[in-house]
């Protein structure tokens, strides 16, 4: 009787869960067809909402993420979808719903703002509207035609600033001790294992990087909203904007809410007709008279680099392996007419190994066809070691790129295991064995391997970094050795070609291809996005989506419940004790 009734609720719960399955993919399609041919009317406006994380494109989950956790926004969809307004005569202009807690890096924000002025110039109004703002977004919301909010909004304008955080007192009380090396004084990110506060290299660093920041930041807002340098610190001093103030000083236009917005567009009308992202993102540029029979494309390259395929880690978020993204590069190069590639990097780097498969498969594609790296918020140590060796190189002015340098590391877990009671005990065969054991520190000689294979390993990178830009070696040695440039520095010290964002790259992958000025081309991106039933049929589609929705949950869900703790003001009922 046990076993049947143990094997009644068995079937009974699988079935249960095979209806959901089956009503779940039903409801996934339905959703997707119906997104599938948006109507759009004359006079209507994009609105685009920039909340939560933001990458640059869409990441390996696609759409059972966006079912079960949210898909977040994309920068490669902003960016598309404000190319397609400038030609689309059914949009009036473009909506920005942006708020300061949103993903988008300064890099992504200056694209964006370049864009908005391509849709200025085609005639169409850009209006900001935002309920939380500071400085960072600002940088954006700047550059529309007005920016709106309501009385009660937040809004603060603070200076510039980088924190650094270290974990040698933690590994210290874990009784966890590092056996590393790093090339070399500027490869800071290594300092959070090491020190408890920056060197002085690396302060000097990050110093240059500030300026530059400021530079470009006063720059933008002069050219935007006529402030100078003064007023700018003026209102850092200020610090926190009552919206009245905000709109004294210039820096909202006008006191509105969402209803009120939406009646000063509408004019007459009895509704403001509106498309979202999403739905404007179904409409092919090929509709638009903007496609053509030859193709760029656009390889994307983002997250850390590790392993062998693209995937979504808990913690780290979106991971990219050179065996997924090099099967993109051989598709493009392989594929007669696509007649230039742009490999699109956002980057901090990772494995060494990874980033150097992924760089070769760069230069035999550039043997073929022009490759024209466009650098997007980061792309550094392992994000550059994949890039140089393209035809060309670009970077937004404020890309974080450079940091040749290199860090390895073993760690000694021995104390920990003691606190924990385990204990090991080993017997080897063949010379040093034991070298790489996490549970004892190099012998000096085991030191002295270690440290001079990694000087070997890192100065044969350079020294093809060097041949490839043109440089000798010690000329490449002043720009390595861990330190990081702003894309504006580093196209003035060689590392890279030149400043710009996308737009920039696809107006050089026609000069290198030879295209006529006036010759139309399609944009194709890769890898090209699965649809609901591909993800969902996919190995590992249901685990990749879990694994997206917890990142989700600690990028956007943790990281805005902290800053609302922290830097918003609260109004909460007062706790009643009531006997």
């Amino acid at each position: 009787m046990k076993s049947f009734l143990k094997s009644f609720f068995t079937s009974f719960l699988a079935m249960v869960l095979a209806i959901a399955v089956v009503i779940f993919v039903i409801v996934g399609v339905i959703a997707s067809r119906t997104l599938d041919k948006p109507k759009i009317e004359d006079g209507t406006w994009l609105v685009i909402d920039l909340y939560g994380g933001i990458t640059e494109y869409c990441p390996p989950s696609n759409f059972i993420g966006e079912i079960i956790g949210g898909e977040g926004e994309t920068l490669t969809r902003v960016l598309c979808n404000l190319d397609k307004v400038c030609v689309d005569d059914r949009i009036e202009g473009v909506i920005f719903k942006m708020s300061a807690s949103n993903g988008a890096g300064r890099a992504m924000l200056e694209e964006m703002r370049d864009a908005v002025k391509k849709v200025q110039a085609s005639g169409r109004k850009v209006y900001g509207y935002s309920d939380y703002m500071n400085r960072h977004t600002y940088y954006l919301a700047g550059a529309c035609d007005s920016l709106f909010m309501p009385s009660t909004a937040y809004m603060t304008f603070l200076g510039f600033s980088v924190t650094t955080e270290h974990m040698k007192g933690t590994l210290e009380k874990l009784k966890i001790k590092p056996n590393l090396h790093r090339i070399k004084d500027y490869k800071s990110a290594a300092e959070m294992i090491i020190r408890e506060d920056m060197s002085d290299p690396s302060r000097e660093n990050k110093e240059w990087m500030l300026e530059e920041y400021w530079d470009m930041y006063c720059t933008a807002l002069e050219e935007d909203r006529g402030f100078t340098e003064e007023q700018i610190v003026a209102a850092m001093e200020k610090a926190l904007f009552p919206i009245e103030d905000a709109v004294e000083d210039g820096f909202v236009d006008a006191i509105m809410y969402w209803d009120e917005l939406v009646d000063f567009l509408k004019g007459d009308e009895e509704d403001l007709e509106t498309v979202c992202q999403a739905a404007y993102a179904k409409v092919e540029p090929k509709k638009l008279g903007m496609g053509g029979k030859k193709k760029i494309a656009i390889v994307h390259a983002q997250g850390m680099i590790s392993g062998r395929k693209n995937k979504i880690d808990p913690m780290f978020g979106i991971m990219m392996g050179h065996e997924s993204v090099n099967a993109q590069l051989r598709k493009a190069r392989k594929d007669d007419d696509v007649v230039a590639v742009i490999f699109r990097v956002d980057s901090p780097g990772g494995e060494s190994l990874v980033s150097d498969m992924i760089g070769h498969e760069v230069a035999v594609t550039a043997k073929e066809k022009p490759v024209i790296v466009s650098m997007v918020d980061v792309a550094a140590s392992g994000g550059y070691m994949i890039s140089y060796r393209a035809t060309k190189m670009i970077a937004d002015k404020m890309t974080v790129t450079g940091s040749i340098g290199s860090i390895s590391a073993k760690f000694n877990m021995t104390g920990f295991y003691e606190m924990l009671g385990i204990t090991h005990d080993f017997e080897s065969k063949g010379p040093r064995a034991l070298m790489y054991s996490p549970f004892r520190d190099f012998t000096g000689d085991e030191r002295n391997l270690f440290e001079t294979e990694h000087w070997r390993g890192f100065n044969q990178w350079l020294q093809d970094v060097a041949d490839h830009r043109g440089m000798a070696f010690e000329e490449a040695e002043k720009l390595a050795h861990g330190r990081v440039w702003t894309g504006r520095q580093g196209t003035a010290n060689g590392l890279i070609d030149g400043t710009g964002g996308l737009d920039r790259a696809i107006e050089m992958a026609r000069e290198l291809a030879g295209i006529d000025e006036d010759e139309k081309v399609s944009i194709v991106h890769y890898p090209v996005p699965k649809s609901f039933i591909e993800s969902l049929m996919s190995g590992g589609g249901f685990m990749t989506a879990a694994r997206y929705v917890v990142w989700r949950f600690i990028q956007d869900d943790v990281a805005e419940t902290w800053d609302m703790v922290t830097n918003r003001r609260m109004n909460m009922m007062p706790e009643m004790d009531i006997r």
